[in-house]
């Protein structure tokens, strides 16, 4: 399937092939991938879908690095003014899909102080072809705004990994707000 004909699938269409795909490894996942959502939204998911999509700083790649065989590290980049910054620091990790309980690659944005990580988002990355990866995005305060899926598309590695950015949230376990499974 070419990421042309993603960009036309609903959301619900989106889920069902996101199920269908595999998780790649921590190792796999290693640079800045070109990202951009899918699915559009309205209501609340319109005002998440504007963010990503603002004019003033566009969201232009989620970025991960290995930090051991059981986690990395990552970021997401956005250009403003010309100048591509860095924010949204995320640990990520291997573990059962809320959408499916198979392994996916979770991205926990809250172990770091971020507004991503105060909303509780989580991502979840499953490869779909050489460079290319499906993405679903959650966020919420309550399980069932967790519940609301937001597809992107990861292409690359585009470029190599920067630095890591962040400062972690001291004591934080990863807990079932991010991971269901753990529930």
């Amino acid at each position: 399937m070419s990421t042309n004909e993603l960009e036309h699938l609903s959301t619900a269409a989106l889920i069902k092939l996101f199920k269908t795909l595999e998780a790649p490894t921590i190792e796999d996942m290693n640079g800045e991938y070109a990202a951009h959502l899918l699915a559009k939204m309205d209501g609340m998911n319109g005002l998440a879908n504007m963010m990503i999509q603002n004019p003033v700083m566009p969201w232009q790649c989620k970025a991960f690095r290995p930090v051991n065989n059981d986690t990395g590290r990552g970021y997401n980049t956005f250009m403003l003014g010309g100048k591509t910054i860095q924010l949204y620091a995320m640990q990520t990790c291997i573990a059962p899909s809320r959408f499916d309980g198979r392994p996916s690659y979770h991205l926990i944005y809250r172990y770091f102080h971020s507004l991503c990580g105060s909303i509780h988002m989580v991502d979840e990355v499953r490869f779909l072809k050489s460079g290319v990866y499906l993405g679903m995005g959650t966020w919420g305060f309550t399980d069932a705004q967790r519940q609301v899926a937001f597809p992107f598309l990861l292409e690359g590695p585009v470029a190599a990994y920067r630095t890591d950015i962040g400062r972690a949230r001291k004591g934080f376990n990863i807990g079932s707000r991010e991971l269901p499974a753990l529930a």
